[in-house]
C-alpha cells in the first residue's frame, strides 16, 4: 500500500514483492481474540499510508545475501511500532483526522486509542522475538524509548516561542529519524549484511529519517488538506513550530509572527494563514528544503562504498524525491 510515487522511484520488483507479504503480516500480526480491539487496532491500516518504514527495510535488505521471512518481519514490527504511536500522538494532539480519516481516538475514545496502539506496539516486540532475535528486541526498546523522549521534548515547548532549532533537531531525531534509521539497520540486519555495510546504511537513514521530518513539516504549511489528509498548518494550530517557523521567528518578520502567536493554544484560522504567508515570503520553506539536500549529500557520502547495485541508486535519490514532493505541493 505504499505510495504511487515511491512504487515508480524504486525498481526492484523483488522489494515490492515483499512489501506486499509485510501488508498482509501487518493485518495477521494486529488480529486480536477480541474483534472489537482488532478493528480499532486495524483503523489506520486500513486507512493506508505511505508504507515508508517497511520500503526502507527492504531496501537496505538488499544489500544482504538472505531472502527469507525475517525480511517480512523486520518491515512488520517498524511499521506496527509507527501506526502504534500515530495512536498515542493523536490523543496528545486531540487530533480528529489522520490519513484523510477519522482518527482513533475521534472515532472512538482516548482510551481505546491508547489500548490499541498499546496493543499493536506489544506486537511489534512479540514479531521481533519470535524471528529476529534479542539484538532486534533491544534496538526495537531503545528506539521506541527515543520515540518517547522525542515526544516528551515535543510537548514541554510547545507553545513556547524561545527555543530554536537546535531543539526542533532533538525532537525530530527522536520522534521520527530514530525509527527510520532502525528501519534501515534492522532490514540489513535481517538480510545478514556485512557489519560495515550495516553501520553505512543505518548513518545514512539517520539523514534520510531528518529529512523525511523536515519535508513534512514543510508540507504542513504548503500542501491541501486534501494533500495532506488533516487540515494545513496542523503543527501551528497545536502550537508546534518546526523549523521554517522557528527560523522565521529569528527574522525580519519575528515580531509579527511572535504577535499572531501569542493568543495561545488553538489558534485562529486567519491567524494561522497569516503566518504560513509570512514564513513562505521570507524564503524559510525554501531554506529547509536547502537543508534537506545537505542532509542527503552526507547521506551519499556514507553509502557510497555500498556495493554498486540499484538499491544504492535509491537511496541517492530518495532525498530529491522528499523534496520534490514539497515543490509539487506549493514549496
Amino acid at each position: 500500500m505504499a505510495t504511487p510515487g515511491l512504487r515508480e522511484l524504486i525498481d526492484i520488483p523483488g522489494l515490492w514483492q515483499r512489501v506486499d507479504r509485510v501488508e498482509e503480516r501487518l493485518f495477521e500480526a494486529s488480529t486480536s481474540d477480541d474483534p472489537f480491539l482488532t478493528r480499532i487496532a486495524q483503523h489506520l491500516l486500513t486507512a493506508g499510508g505511505k508504507r515508508f518504514r517497511p520500503v526502507l527495510a527492504q531496501l537496505a535488505a538488499e544489500f544482504g545475501p538472505s531472502r527469507d521471512h525475517r525480511l517480512i518481519e523486520a518491515g512488520a514490527a517498524v511499521e506496527l511500532i509507527h501506526i502504534g504511536s500515530l495512536y498515542h500522538d493523536d490523543v496528545i494532539d486531540e487530533a480528529e483526522v489522520r490519513r484523510g480519516t477519522v482518527s482513533v481516538n475521534a472515532n472512538w475514545s482516548n482510551t481505546e486509542a491508547i489500548l490499541a496502539g498499546d496493543f499493536l506496539i506489544a506486537r511489534a516486540s512479540e514479531v521481533a522475538a519470535a524471528s529476529l532475535g534479542e539484538e532486534a528486541v533491544r534496538l526495537l526498546a531503545r528506539t521506541y524509548a527515543e520515540l518517547v523522549e522525542g515526544q516528551a521534548l515535543e510537548l514541554r515547548l510547545t507553545g513556547g516561542l524561545t527555543h530554536g532549532p537546535a531543539d526542533h533537531y532533538r525532537v525530530i531525531g527522536g520522534k521520527t529519524a530514530s525509527l527510520i534509521r532502525t528501519s534501515a539497520r534492522l532490514g540489513a540486519l535481517a538480510a545478514d549484511a556485512p557489519p560495515g555495510l550495516v553501520e553505512a546504511l543505518t548513518t545514512a537513514a539517520w539523514e534520510l529519517g531528518m529529512v523525511f521530518q523536515l519535508t513534512d513539516d514543510a508540507l504542513d504549511l504548503v500542501a491541501t488538506e486534501e494533500q495532506l489528509g488533516k487540515p494545513t498548518g496542523s503543527d501551528i494550530h497545536q502550537g508546534v513550530y518546526t523549523l521554517p517557523v522557528l527560523r522565521a521567528l529569528k527574522g525580519p518578520s519575528g515580531g509579527l509572527i511572535s504577535e499572531l502567536l501569542a493568543g495561545g493554544v488553538p489558534f485562529e484560522n486567519e491567524a494561522v494563514t497569516e503566518v504560513i504567508r509570512l514564513v513562505k515570503e521570507g524564503g524559510h520553506v525554501e531554506k529547509t528544503l536547502e537543508e534537506c539536500m545537505e542532509r542527503m549529500r552526507k547521506a551519499s557520502e556514507a553509502v557510497a562504498a555500498l556495493p554498486d547495485i540499484e538499491a544504492r541508486s535509491v537511496l541517492d535519490r530518495l532525498g530529491g524525491f522528499l523534496v520534490e514532493r514539497v515543490r509539487q505541493a506549493g514549496g
